[in-house]
């Protein structure tokens, strides 16, 4: 009986153990080629391996946020002009992996190609790239979302001619606090944060006293990550290959360095994605064009500032989002045009990728967002 009693309490560790390390991956594609929607899938931190549990069918839904508890996502559909291009809520259960639709609403701009949500779960935002706008929708108790509530337009240009001809606003995400908004606008090369109040139930964003960033001239900012230690916001530049390091004091910002994606000074390098490490000791970029790469960096503990330790192929053609797993143990890249997430270990000490090649393959992956199942 003793024996028994051991085994089984040995088999329960064991399973604690196995879900304590299996995360929830969700990939957002384009639906040009072979894929059909968001795919979900169950991501073993303890073998690096990912298996299939779940789709949505949907129309390019090419980046995803997933709300606070964990219980609905929100997509962007995508689409080349107004008509078509809205925004989608789902229930998700991440035991399960299924998603299940709410509703959609159009988002009046075109284009959206980044969605975020407030952490009360009360406001969803799309940053629509070739409308150059801004979307805010309310969102209800059962996760569904209002229509646009608040629209922001952008207006200028920049230097780049073929890609800076009018504003494209590329990211909308919330500083740490959440007492601002940040979007950047590539065609413009401006950086603008916007004050949030989540109880104004028609303008959330304070448009009158927002925060404008200049950038470089043909920079064209992209992304943005966070260091939570700090004050420091790393903007990733699209058309420059570059990353700008800001310090911000109050409602002041100053920029204290800029470093290249690479060892070297080339452009062309089209970048994509920029992510900070939870301990906030790492940064990682990646870069697409003639280069697919991703870059490591380590972070200054004192300054913020960057030092680049090592740029690897990316595993593929095209990196666009890539994720940090909730383990650390684990970067995975989703590449457009090669059909691939590749699968990084990542040593948390010093911060080295290695390609584990344990490839997920999938049609057109662009959006990755992971979290615990338990």
């Amino acid at each position: 009986m003793r024996i028994v009693l051991i085994a089984f309490s040995c088999l329960i560790s064991f399973v604690v153990s196995a879900q304590k390390n299996s995360y929830y991956l969700l990939v957002g594609t384009y639906t040009k080629g072979t894929s059909e929607g968001i795919y979900s899938y169950q991501f073993n931190a303890d073998s690096g391996t990912a298996k299939l549990v779940a789709a949505a069918k949907t129309n390019n839904p090419s980046y995803l946020t997933v709300s606070n508890k964990e219980e609905f996502v929100y997509a962007v559909k995508e689409g080349g002009d107004n008509n078509i291009s809205a925004a989608t809520a789902y229930t998700f259960d991440k035991h399960s992996g299924k998603l299940s639709l709410i509703n959609t609403q159009i988002t009046k701009g075109a284009g959206p190609c980044y969605i975020t949500v407030d952490k009360q779960n009360k406001w969803v935002f799309t940053a629509n790239y070739k409308g150059g706008s801004l979307s805010a929708f309310g969102v209800h108790k059962d996760g569904s979302m209002d229509t646009v509530q608040q629209f922001i337009q952008h207006a200028g240009s920049s230097i780049v001619k073929d890609r800076q001809q009018e504003p494209h606003v590329h990211t909308a995400i919330f500083s740490t606090d959440e007492q601002y908004l940040f979007t950047t606008d590539l065609g413009t090369d401006k950086i603008i944060a916007y004050p949030f109040n989540a109880t104004n139930k028609k303008n959330p964003l304070d448009t009158l006293h927002s925060i404008v960033l200049q950038s470089t001239a043909g920079n064209g900012p992209r992304h943005i990550a966070f260091n939570t230690s700090n004050k420091n916001a790393y903007i990733i530049n699209e058309l420059s290959g570059t990353i700008d390091v800001y310090s911000f004091t109050g409602n002041t910002a100053k920029r204290i360095q800029t470093i290249s994606t690479d060892s070297t000074d080339n452009k062309d390098k089209g970048c994509a994605d920029i992510h900070i490490s939870a301990d906030n000791k790492f940064l990682y970029a990646t870069n697409r064009g003639r280069y697919n790469t991703i870059a490591t960096y380590a972070v200054s503990e004192n300054t913020g500032k960057l030092k680049l330790l090592q740029v690897l192929p990316s595993g593929g053609i095209m990196p666009r989002n890539f994720t940090i797993d909730p383990s650390g143990n684990y970067v995975l890249v989703g590449h457009q045009q090669s059909n691939n997430i590749a699968v990084f270990k990542r040593d948390q000490h010093s911060g080295l990728l290695m390609n584990t090649g344990k490839d997920i393959l999938v049609g057109s992956p662009v959006c990755l967002k992971m979290g615990s199942i338990n």
